[in-house]
């Protein structure tokens, strides 16, 4: 399977990366690529380019787990976003894998806690979030983990939880290469957890 990554030089795109290469054909979709099996991917561009990009792979699967981590939310978060999931449409990608955060589609919990300090960045994932749900006409998965954590990985996970827990960047990883082998992921929005169910199990129920 032809797999491309956008925002493979990420914290969790790097481990993903790693994983989907033991078994798929991976590209990084990212803005200088001069690594090996790296196209140059640019989500401030014009959608015409992006869609140029993403059909010089052909690819079978897109995830985005792309953030400007706070610096770029309308033209990385947002629009960059769903300029992407505009040219995997265009471009015949049926699979699409996003990588957004816990309550991305709920705004009424965006005023508890810690989220209250973090409403742009909720409000360009829910723009991303809602245009893949409802305007894609694509096979998607929406994985929306909580805090994420730099912890080893334990394989085990909870998935729609009422009050989701910390996540290791392992399990996040892990999960995200879970998804395409289990076809009843497709059209789901999951939430994610730490828990105690292996991942492959959580996601299957």
């Amino acid at each position: 399977m032809k797999i491309l990554i956008v925002g493979a030089n990420g914290r969790v795109g790097t481990k993903l990366m790693a994983l989907l290469s033991e078994s798929h054909t991976v590209y990084a979709g990212v803005r200088n690529a001069e690594a090996p099996n790296a196209v140059a991917l640019d989500l401030t561009a014009p959608l015409l380019e992006i869609t140029k990009a993403v059909k010089s792979v052909q690819p079978d699967v897109i995830y985005f787990t792309a953030g400007s981590r706070g610096k770029n939310l309308l033209q990385v978060d947002a629009f960059g976003a769903v300029k992407l999931i505009q040219a995997a449409k265009t471009a015949g990608v049926p699979r699409f894998v996003m990588l957004s955060t816990v309550y991305a589609l709920q705004p009424e919990r965006w005023n508890e806690g810690i989220l209250a300090d973090l409403s742009d960045y909720y409000i360009a994932k829910f723009f991303a979030d809602h245009w893949l749900v409802h305007h894609s006409d694509l096979d998607y998965t929406i994985l929306q983990p909580g805090p994420l954590e730099d912890t080893p990985g334990t394989g085990r996970i909870a998935v729609d939880v009422a009050e989701p827990r910390g996540n290791s960047m392992d399990d996040v990883a892990a999960t995200l290469a879970a998804i395409i082998t289990i076809p009843e992921t497709v059209g789901k929005v999951i939430t994610m957890s730490g828990g105690d169910t292996p991942i492959a199990e959580a996601l299957a129920s």
